[in-house]
């Protein structure tokens, strides 16, 4: 069972002290943020973006796919180190900063100013799990629109041109749902069981490709590993720089790491920071364990990103399919037909399903924590208890499935609305990699330092992520890169 509201998981005191595991299978048991991580992850920007990215550009991009999931993990585990050692979670260390503040730190408000814009990759999620479902079950919104005829026909007009929407409608419901009915054991349990079901049917399918004549050959290697990017338009740049973003850790997901480590007890194990050199053996232990979580999700979300989008980019980039709008889940459906046989499109569809909707809700959950934690540094409430701060991370969990649906039902297409989140949390990156770094130099205690191979390779992190960020914002303003993802006005 959950813990109770009165349960504080960030509290660090003696009580809740526990001696770090031994052995590596005794380490592996106590590992799951990374990858409640990665049921964030392997969703909207794998499914929707990565597979569009691969099915119009065809191998171009592999190279910005793996990189985007392996260099941003020195920066999670520097976040996560800060969290581990001091009981704090990622806006009350950046709350700390020096700088410039209103009620809260600048940068706590540039996260929250980020997340109003990917709060559309919500919606994104339940607008793909609607397409999803409509497909499946093609003959529900056509009889519910008849129903309405009689007294409401401008609706049964809608739900004819959109019958996706109910389903959408229907997904965010749910979503709530869940997530008021449980806290962190259960978003951990729904998270692993489907991450490995949507990995092992993607995995199995990139196998079989070759045996369907979509193997791949050396000649889409080197164009995968080519790095030529000055021919090609603004906006594949802009696309790109929107799959950097969201694919791997993107940044929503570099800020929620620390909550759930928090929440999973590796701060409360350690226990509350002090000289003796029993604190210091028992954080690195902790931390040996953080290190094995993330690099085990990390695992797991790059061999699902990449079977993803050699998908697209052989399946649909040789058959000239690109996903978009209300056929973007149809289309994708064509991925799974090739290698398994016209049976499957209902497979797929059920698969699109988990695979969104898992993101819908541990994006959603993760959302309501960091907003929780953002209201209260910001003064605009004040927290008495931990029951309190529950309390607003349940109005939060109901929030916002309800205003990514706005989102979808505004914009419409689910594939220009994960670019839209992607390309703003690909900005950010630079900002709280940078932070990263602050807290890894000025506020870590010096006994838990990383090595130097490590501290290399944060550098390079935040050097790689600043130099693709220099370089890409100018493509999307100077070239004008909006109406390639959303077309002219009112074209939805």
């Amino acid at each position: 069972m959950d813990q109770p509201d009165e349960f504080d998981p960030y509290a660090q005191n003696e009580l809740g002290i526990v001696a770090p595991p031994k052995s590596l299978l005794a380490a592996l048991r106590k590992i799951g943020p990374g990858i409640i991580l990665a049921g964030s992850i392997v969703g909207t920007g794998e499914l929707l973006l990565t597979t569009s990215l691969g099915a119009e550009y065809g191998f171009a991009f592999l190279w910005l796919i793996l990189f985007s999931c392996v260099v941003k993990v020195f920066i999670q585990i520097e976040l996560g180190r800060y969290a581990l050692s001091s009981g704090e979670p990622t806006l009350a260390a950046l709350n700390k900063l020096p700088g410039w503040r209103f009620g809260a730190h600048w940068l706590v408000w540039w996260w929250f100013i980020m997340l109003l814009f990917t709060v559309s990759q919500l919606g994104a999620m339940a607008g793909g799990v609607g397409q999803a479902l409509n497909l499946a079950f093609p003959g529900v919104t056509p009889r519910i629109a008849a129903q309405l005829q009689s007294f409401a026909p401008g609706l049964a007009v809608t739900l004819r041109e959109r019958p996706e929407h109910p389903w959408a409608i229907m997904t965010a419901l749910v979503a709530i749902l869940l997530l008021l009915s449980g806290g962190y054991r259960r978003i951990e349990f729904i998270t692993t069981f489907l991450v490995a079901g949507v990995t092992f049917v993607t995995v199995a399918c990139v196998a079989l490709l070759p045996s369907m004549g979509y193997g791949v050959g050396l000649d889409d290697i080197r164009q995968g590993f080519s790095l030529d990017l000055l021919t090609l338009p603004a906006g594949a740049i802009a696309a790109a720089f929107g799959a950097f973003g969201i694919t791997g850790v993107g940044a929503s997901e570099l800020y929620a790491y620390p909550y759930w480590c928090l929440e999973k007890g590796y701060g409360r194990y350690t226990g509350p920071r002090n000289g003796s050199p029993e604190w210091a053996d028992r954080a690195r232990g902790w931390l040996r364990v953080m290190y094995l979580d993330a690099w085990v999700s990390m695992l797991v979300f790059t061999v699902a990103t990449v079977a993803f989008y050699i998908l697209g980019a052989t399946v649909l980039h040789r058959q000239g399919l690109v996903p978009e709008k209300s056929q973007m889940i149809a289309t994708l459906s064509e991925m799974y037909v090739p290698t398994f046989g016209a049976w499957t499109k209902i497979v797929f569809l059920i698969g699109a399903w988990a695979v969104l909707f898992k993101t819908l809700y541990v994006a959603s959950a993760s959302n309501s924590r960091l907003t929780a934690d953002f209201l209260g540094l910001a003064r605009f409430v004040r927290y008495t208890s931990a029951a309190d701060r529950a309390k607003w991370i349940r109005r939060c969990c109901t929030f916002y499935p309800l205003l990514g649906i706005a989102w979808y039902l505004w914009l419409r297409d689910p594939r220009a609305m994960t670019i839209l989140g992607g390309f703003v949390q690909a900005a950010t990156l630079p900002i709280i990699s940078a932070a990263a770094i602050f807290l890894r130099y000025r506020r870590l205690d010096p006994r838990l330092a990383p090595s130097k191979w490590s501290d290399a390779c944060l550098w390079l992190a935040f050097l790689s992520i600043t130099a693709v960020a220099l370089y890409a914002v100018p493509n999307w303003l100077l070239h004008d890169a909006w109406p390639a993802l959303f077309g002219s006005p009112g074209a939805k």
